[in-house]
């Protein structure tokens, strides 16, 4: 009966020591670490030039659908691809303009805002329109044009190849947007090669 009263003490202990409550510790992501900041130039036989970072590749879109002059730049370290699509203009330069709001238009459902910031530069010929889709669920995040108004149409939409989690994502986001700014101004025409 001793062992009993023991036993039956020391089991009490313990469960009255086990009653404090639990809190789980919240969902956390992985640390990013980000590249030094560094530029090369993209100047080959293409009708347009302009810098991009040293961090990244350039590889020719091989679509279905591409066309000359499609290029891709990849960002390898964050799943990341800026699509760019290069258009002669022909009179159709506002068919151009709709094409790219409405494909902007497309990520509304799962947007919480779309602002658009227009760019100029008349001393290269260089003008635009970019668009910031904000949004956790949105599937691209950033996308641009550049035109020169007669002849030159550029379009660019940043992916990601992962889930769409734009909260987790936000720091490379930020991160990328400013490195598509910098291509964005330093970006040039050239004579055409069509």
């Amino acid at each position: 009966m001793k062992y009993c009263c023991i036993l039956f003490a020391v089991v009490s202990f313990l469960a009255g020591a086990c009653d404090s409550g639990y809190t789980p510790k919240p969902r956390g992501y992985f640390r990013i670490d980000l590249p030094q900041r560094d530029y090369r130039m993209f100047d080959t036989t293409f009708p347009f030039s302009f810098e991009y970072p040293v961090y990244a590749t350039i590889i020719p879109d091989n679509s279905k659908i591409s066309e000359p002059y499609w290029i891709n730049i990849r960002y390898n370290q964050f799943h990341a691809t800026l699509h760019l699509s290069y258009k002669v203009v022909r009179g159709n330069l506002p068919q151009y303009l709709e094409d790219s709001r409405t494909l902007v238009n497309k990520h509304i459902q799962k947007a919480s805002a779309i602002t658009q910031r227009e760019f100029s530069n008349p001393d290269h010929r260089v003008f635009g329109l970019v668009y910031e889709i904000r949004g956790p669920d949105a599937a691209s995040s950033y996308q641009f044009y550049v035109t020169d108004s007669l002849s030159e149409f550029v379009r660019g939409a940043l992916y990601f190849s992962l889930v769409p989690n734009n909260d987790s994502l936000a720091p490379v986001i930020g991160f990328l947007k400013n490195d598509i700014d910098h291509l964005i101004s330093t970006f040039r025409w050239k004579k055409s090669s069509l």
